[in-house]
């Protein structure tokens, strides 16, 4: 059973939830979903040799995934967040980086902000697609708004 302070599944949807969780963080704080860099570097450099590939980061958080790849050589990152609390954070943490406040959701809105479609070598999401698919029920049968904003990121990723 679930304890009442935490956050049912339905909420990493919201921006309200990340703004508020990244709010109660402390700037230096980090959290990476899933995995670290070190256990996608064998998937990365084989994938991703170039280390002068242009990439963009979808949902970027406030995860040490992007640093980690900057240390490691890769040299062209843009980093994407809709929790501007999270982004501003990250401006004072690493200025030297690219962070831009958006929704992963209108990237097709928004592609002449970040250079147009065809800027992009690499699009990568670490965990943004499961935020967007957390609700009550089964992933096997999302509602229609899991499905819009799925869709939504997908088809601005492809455009």
């Amino acid at each position: 059973m679930a304890r009442e302070d935490e956050p049912r599944n339905e909420e990493f949807q919201t921006r309200e939830y990340w703004d508020k969780r990244y709010a109660s963080e402390a700037p230096e704080e980090d959290f990476d979903w899933f995995k670290t860099y070190a256990e996608l570097k064998p998937i990365l450099d084989e994938l991703v040799p170039d280390r002068n590939a242009r990439i963009l980061m979808l949902g970027c958080g406030n995860s040490t995934l992007t640093i980690d790849m900057v240390n490691d050589g890769y040299a062209n990152i843009t980093n994407l967040d809709y929790s501007d609390i999270l982004i501003q954070k990250m401006k004072i943490r690493h200025p030297e980086q690219d962070w831009r406040t958006m929704d992963v959701r209108e990237l097709s809105e928004n592609a002449d902000q970040l250079g147009g479609a065809e800027s992009w070598d690499v699009i990568l999401d670490k965990g943004t697609m499961d935020a967007l698919m957390a609700e009550r029920g089964s992933v096997w049968d999302p509602s229609d708004t899991v499905r819009t904003n799925v869709k939504r990121e997908i088809d601005g990723v492809l455009q």
